[in-house]
């Protein structure tokens, strides 16, 4: 949070956000509704205000829906988005990463190396 006020969370964010727990949280045991490394009950799910966000939830979880994430930490996360130059795709890279996938990676790499090749065949005719 960059310092933002708190305020009340919309219901949509907020089934929002219990959805992304429910389904992608890996800390969250569904059977029995709680924090695997708390043993509690998951504060996400009750959560109707911004502030404090779980930590886990925050890195791992918040990102797969960017447009909550820029609605709840007031961030602009379009940035943090790149756009496949295969497929087109919008992925979330990590580190440096120019493609959504290694089969996208692949067809890229076989493409370039395609191409190198003609060039060198047309230059050596």
């Amino acid at each position: 949070m960059n310092g933002q006020p708190s305020r009340e969370l919309t219901r949509q964010e907020r089934a929002r956000v219990r959805r992304l727990v429910t389904d992608l949280c890996a800390n969250h045991d569904n059977q029995d509704r709680l924090c695997l490394p708390l043993d509690c009950p998951c504060y996400m799910l009750h959560k109707w205000w911004t502030g404090s966000f779980c930590r886990y939830f925050q890195e791992a979880v918040l990102p797969v829906d960017p447009a909550l994430e820029s609605a709840i930490t007031g961030e602009d996360t379009s940035l943090k988005q790149k756009n496949c130059p295969v497929c087109g795709r919008s992925y979330l890279p990590t580190t440096s990463q120019a493609y959504c996938s290694d089969s996208c990676r692949a067809f890229a790499r076989r493409k370039s190396e395609r191409e190198r090749k003609r060039r060198i065949r047309q230059n050596q005719g």
